[in-house]
């Protein structure tokens, strides 16, 4: 019996993105197709200036592109306006930065607690729902703690958990290891899988690192705007539990 592929989540379609750097045109993007399926973790690698977080903020609604198309669960976003895009973060894109993002007025759990606040779920369920993100990244010990008095790995483990509070379908992780030691780093990217894979969340991620890529499922690697090559990765070797 032949198994059915997944359904795409994410469709890229002759993806381009220009823009002037003074009087010279830069080309970010160029003619990218891409079709990444439910449930896929995807890497994005290549030197800076390569494309990789610019082709990240396109698919997050950050960036507008110069031509092509990139449909979201089946869905054109050229249409899109500024709400739609708010809409879509709120009810099916998670995104991590590497920058943490957090709110510094907030502790970790009220961080946590923020997109589902936003989405008017009632009191009990966020609760729950934020005990249980807090044990799954290891945090319920600091969930009092502000940003300022947490660690750069326990601030993008709360990131992390804050990301994924709405379940949303897909996630988008722009060099989440970033400001992390490699320790902390390994610690992170097997977080994300373990967490994107019970939650069977799609994950595209965009790093400078070959470690952090090796948890994803494979990996594109970009130039100059390009795909140019595509490896398969065998990640819980790389990354055991």
């Amino acid at each position: 019996m032949v198994q059915e592929r997944a359904e795409p989540v994410v469709t890229i379609r002759q993806l381009s993105k220009t823009y002037f750097r003074g009087e010279a045109m830069v080309t970010a993007l160029h003619g990218i197709d891409l079709e990444i399926r439910q449930g896929e973790f995807c890497a994005f690698v290549g030197p800076s200036g390569c494309g990789k977080s610019t082709l990240l903020n396109l698919v997050a609604g950050l960036d507008d592109p110069t031509s092509g198309d990139i449909e979201i669960d089946g869905r054109s976003t050229n249409t899109l306006n500024s709400q739609d895009w708010t809409t879509m973060r709120r009810e099916t894109i998670g995104i991590v930065f590497q920058a943490f993002h957090l709110v510094h007025g907030l502790t970790a759990e009220e961080n946590i607690a923020l997109p589902l606040m936003l989405r008017g779920e009632p009191g009990r369920d966020i609760a729950v729902r934020v005990d249980d993100l807090l044990h799954r990244v290891g945090m319920s010990h600091r969930r009092r703690h502000r940003p300022g008095e947490l660690s750069g790995g326990e601030q993008q483990r709360v990131a992390i958990a804050r990301a994924l509070a709405h379940r949303p379908r897909l996630l988008l992780a722009d060099e989440p290891t970033g400001n992390v030691d490699s320790h902390q780093g390994a610690e992170i990217m097997t977080l994300i899988r373990e967490l994107a894979r019970s939650g069977g969340q799609t994950v595209l991620l965009v790093t400078h690192s070959a470690q952090a890529a090796s948890a994803a499922d494979y990996t594109w690697a970009m130039h100059d705007g390009k795909l140019v090559s595509r490896t398969t990765h065998f990640p819980q070797s790389v990354y055991p539990s």
